[in-house]
């Protein structure tokens, strides 16, 4: 089931979006050689605690932190550790999310640990572009074909890969709800957009191929390759003016 939000909804997922914002960026700066994924989720749970909020993510289906830190092959979900050393050249991946007054917002993005190599720079604009591209497509009146489209188009014309097994959703006052929104369709085709829906986009992009498996732990996605992926995400606002996006400042 497809829920609009009002307008009060939408400005309490706005001050959760700036929140998940500012944590997630909390979280890019914490990442450098010799530092620990732990060390990011840390970095994560002390803005979202000190600005009144909860970590989505903490004890979400038992899962154990309020960030998923996931570093090069690792795709999404990668549960932070103390053990986990980022070493120079790692791409690393965090995903992040705060309720604010029973309302969340989430968001990702991929940063370097210090010099990386051309491909992995490549793979990162890449995949933020993605994200650009596909919350341009996020027009009222468009579908949602036309989203996954202007991800799926875009990467494999740079010849990345797209992961299917895994797709964005709807969010509010759940952190996931209806619809799911795939990095992948047909310009024209799927539910058509409307105003006051509220979308988490985001594109994972790998840089070979899009098969992925999960690890014994029950969360770790990862390439089939071996290979890195990249992970961008925001949470937008479908409005009659366009998409807005929540996870900004």
């Amino acid at each position: 089931m497809i829920i609009l939000k009002t307008r009060h909804e939408l400005e309490l997922m706005r001050e959760a979006g700036r929140i998940s914002h500012l944590a997630l960026m909390a979280g890019v700066k914490a990442v450098a050689p010799g530092r620990t994924t732990m060390d990011v989720n840390r970095a994560v749970h002390e803005v979202i605690v000190s600005m009144g909020a909860k970590p989505s993510f903490l004890g979400y289906a038992g899962f154990p932190a309020s960030a998923c830190v996931s570093v090069n092959e690792e795709v999404i979900h990668g549960i932070p550790s103390k053990h986990r050393v980022i070493r120079e050249g790692d791409i690393v991946s965090i995903d992040t999310g705060a309720i604010y007054k029973g309302y969340h917002g989430d968001n990702a993005f991929t940063v370097a640990a210090g010099q990386t190599s051309r491909e992995c720079r490549e793979l990162m604009e890449v995949t933020q572009k993605c994200l650009e591209l596909a919350i341009a497509a996020a027009q009222p009146g468009n579908r949602l074909g036309d989203i996954g489209a202007a991800v799926e188009q875009y990467a494999l014309s740079h010849g990345f890969g797209v992961v299917r097994e895994y797709v964005g959703h709807g969010i509010g006052d759940e952190m996931h709800q209806d619809p799911e929104v795939p990095n992948y369709g047909t310009p024209g085709h799927g539910l058509r957009l409307r105003p006051g829906m509220t979308l988490a986009i985001e594109p994972m992009i790998n840089m070979k191929g899009d098969g992925v498996r999960s690890l014994e732990d029950g969360w770790t996605v990862v390439t089939q390759s071996g290979l890195p992926s990249a992970h961008f995400e925001n949470t937008v606002a479908i409005t009659e003016n366009g998409p807005v996006i929540l996870t900004r400042p």
